[in-house]
């Protein structure tokens, strides 16, 4: 019987809080900058991956412009939400950012050819806040999660620019079948689109065009125009009470 080194998700969680800290604080960074390096090519000896030198290597040289996409972000946070007092409340209280953040940094070392420490780095983050992105999902700048619980990203989405999305919207695979992994089966979303609670959107086909606006509890398995308004129908009736009964 093979034995899995399933203990290494543990080493994985504090690799990944730590990453997170250092990308953020220079003073964390000169803290854990030797832990980080020993611990990615302990993680990725572990996995039986090769060139770990080389990779983080590689990783690390990413780490700056990783930080320059997500400050754009950060300023779509404050400029979006309404209830944010200032740029500092969003890198240190929002969820959403936080597994956005987790997101960029799983999604260089996928695009390495790291593939398992990447989806360790996005469920670990998934645990915490209820948002489900794969690694190998394509996230362009300014991108926004208002709440965000229950999002789930699927690995071949691609999302533009200055997108938002509220909490419960799925981008997921019309049909799941393992003879479909190397084809696309999520959908493109193109820039400045809101997407409301609850939408689901399907296929791999499907591009919501630009400058849209997907309403709450939609479901959308064709293409939508640029600058369209998508919205779910139904009857809600508010009648007086009559003689006291409720």
């Amino acid at each position: 019987m093979k034995s899995y080194n399933v203990c290494l998700k543990d080493t994985v969680k504090t690799f990944t809080k730590r990453l997170f800290y250092s990308l953020f604080d220079c003073e964390q960074e000169e803290i854990h900058g030797d832990y980080l390096e020993k611990t990615f090519l302990k993680i990725v000896s572990s996995l039986e991956i090769e060139n770990g030198e080389t990779l983080w290597k590689s990783f690390k040289g990413e780490l700056p412009e990783i930080r320059k996409t997500l400050d754009l972000d950060a300023i779509a946070f404050e400029n979006n939400d309404p209830a944010s007092h200032c740029l500092e409340e969003i890198y240190l209280a929002y969820p959403g950012f936080h597994a956005i953040s987790i997101y960029r940094l799983s999604h260089a070392l996928y695009n390495l050819g790291v593939y398992i420490l990447p989806r360790m780095m996005s469920e670990y983050i998934h645990g915490i806040t209820g948002i489900d992105i794969h690694p190998g999902a394509t996230i362009s700048d300014s991108f926004y999660i208002d709440h965000g619980t229950g999002i789930v990203i699927g690995e071949s989405s691609i999302i533009g620019k200055h997108v938002k999305i509220y909490q419960g919207v799925t981008l997921g695979g019309i049909q799941v079948a393992k003879s479909l992994a190397s084809t696309k089966r999520h959908p493109t979303i193109e820039d400045n689109v809101t997407i409301y609670a609850n939408a689901t959107i399907l296929g791999g086909d499907i591009i919501i065009g630009a400058n849209s606006t997907i309403g709450a509890n939609v479901w959308i398995t064709q293409s939508v125009p640029e600058d369209s308004l998508v919205t779910y129908q139904t009857e809600i009736k508010i009648r007086p009470k009559k003689n006291g009964i409720r």
